[in-house]
């Protein structure tokens, strides 16, 4: 296949997906009226996500805080991922962080690509048990994957393709932050 072919290919694939779900407006919808929400009950964001998913999570975070004045935080710091994960185990240091950082009322959202990330998925149950507002789940490839059955809403992506999942994820989380933006200008 020549090159041109393959782009032409790939981008015509991801254009598919990001209109192929009207749904995902109000979803988009959902999620910003409830972070102006925290926001008015001084509450926070705990975002997460591995590798690629991480720098997202990074990226929303600053741009949440900084434009929507929406405290966020993530928590990429290598020597708190790295104590975390060697005290408590990989697939429990976002649980233990939640449990050090984050308070009832505040809203988690985690970020996984395949939607079996051990160390997402236990989060999201800490997330219960500590009382959080919300649970806000991103992922792909299959649609019944466990994490996409924890979260009060789920955003999924109708691909097995690291890349498409992992820029429709940020597509999303920035649209939601011009959202939250537009409405502040609108008033």
């Amino acid at each position: 296949m020549s090159d041109n072919k393959f782009l032409k290919e790939y981008f015509d694939n991801f254009s598919n997906l990001i209109y192929s779900d009207t749904k995902i407006f109000k979803k988009i919808e959902s999620l910003s009226k409830k972070l102006i929400n925290i926001k008015k009950y001084n509450k926070k964001v705990l975002i997460f996500g591995n590798g690629g998913s991480a720098a997202i999570a990074s990226h929303f975070s600053v741009d949440l805080t900084k434009n929507c004045k929406i405290r966020s935080t993530n928590y990429n710091e290598s020597d708190l991922i790295t104590c975390f994960a060697n005290d408590y185990g990989y697939e429990f240091w976002v649980s233990k962080a939640i449990e050090f950082y984050a308070d009832k009322g505040d809203i988690l959202i985690v970020i996984s690509s395949s939607g079996k990330s051990k160390n997402m998925i236990n989060a999201c149950k800490t997330a219960r048990k500590k009382k959080l507002k919300s649970i806000i789940t991103f992922s792909g490839f299959n649609i019944n994957n466990p994490l996409s059955k924890l979260g009060d809403i789920n955003f999924w992506v109708n691909s097995k393709t690291y890349n498409y999942v992992e820029n429709l994820h940020q597509l999303w989380l920035l649209a939601t932050v011009d959202l939250i933006i537009n409405k502040k200008i609108k008033k």
